[in-house]
């Protein structure tokens, strides 16, 4: 039977809800690989997102191999490169403002706790620039993931379609727990695009969104013990009767 046709009593909620919050950020994996056809049938189930009036505005590279190590190659220079010289910034500049220009509480404060939280895990001080540079360049590493995907945009869509394409991620990455993998969704890439989108062969309309990790997540790194706290219901919700 095909979900469309399941009814509401055959849905097993426990097993969407925890393949919800099951997922994590993980930033550290194993070399354990995945299956193109896993990879296929994750997307092929995302592409159900809903999207304004079905206009699906997003597109998927894979990376694996050869075209994720050399990409790693590149970027990780780059960000060495950037640390040397900051003059360098103007040339890895973001195409959109992912974050406020001007942070305040409480969304600094939770950035704070994220922040700070994973460092002090990892024993990383304020001070500890060196180790600071590493672990930020873990990202540029796909923490180790076998798969990197990069997500791009046609500069022409509005703001909208960003909320549709988060919708479309978050399928990714709750079709992947169902299969037993991990992701990490990473917006550290977006400094880069300038590198990426002539690597993966994108076109001059195309804006990178993210970047995102995809593998077995490696459960023998104490990184990955890491969990950010959550809101509860009665703090974000209004009840109008």
């Amino acid at each position: 039977m095909t979900p469309e046709k399941l009814s509401d009593s055959e849905l097993n909620a426990a097993t969407v809800d925890t393949a919800i919050t099951s997922r994590m950020s993980a930033r550290a994996f194993t070399q354990r690989a995945v299956t193109q056809q896993a990879l296929h049938d994750i997307l092929q189930v995302a592409s159900r997102a809903p999207s304004g009036t079905n206009t699906q505005p997003w597109k998927v590279y894979v990376l694996q191999g050869n075209s994720r190590n050399s990409l790693v190659d590149k970027v990780c220079a780059a960000h060495d490169a950037l640390r040397a010289n900051p003059a360098l910034a103007a040339a890895y500049c973001e195409e959109y403002d992912y974050y406020p220009e001007k942070w305040v509480s409480p969304y600094i404060d939770r950035r704070r706790e994220n922040g700070w939280g994973l460092y002090n895990l990892l024993g990383i001080g304020k001070g500890d620039k060196d180790k600071m540079h590493a672990q930020h360049q873990r990202n540029y590493k796909f923490f180790d993931a076998p798969v990197g995907l990069m997500f791009t945009i046609n500069r022409i869509m509005g703001r909208g379609s960003l909320l549709d394409y988060g919708m479309f991620l978050q399928n990714i990455m709750v079709a992947a727990r169902a299969r037993g993998l991990h992701t990490c969704p990473q917006a550290a890439w977006n400094g880069y695009a300038s590198l990426i989108l002539p690597h993966i062969g994108a076109g001059p309309d195309e804006m990178l969104v993210c970047g995102m990790a995809l593998g077995y997540a490696d459960t023998e790194q104490l990184v990955n013990s890491f969990r950010t706290p959550r809101e509860a219901v009665s703090e974000f919700t209004r009840w109008l009767d």
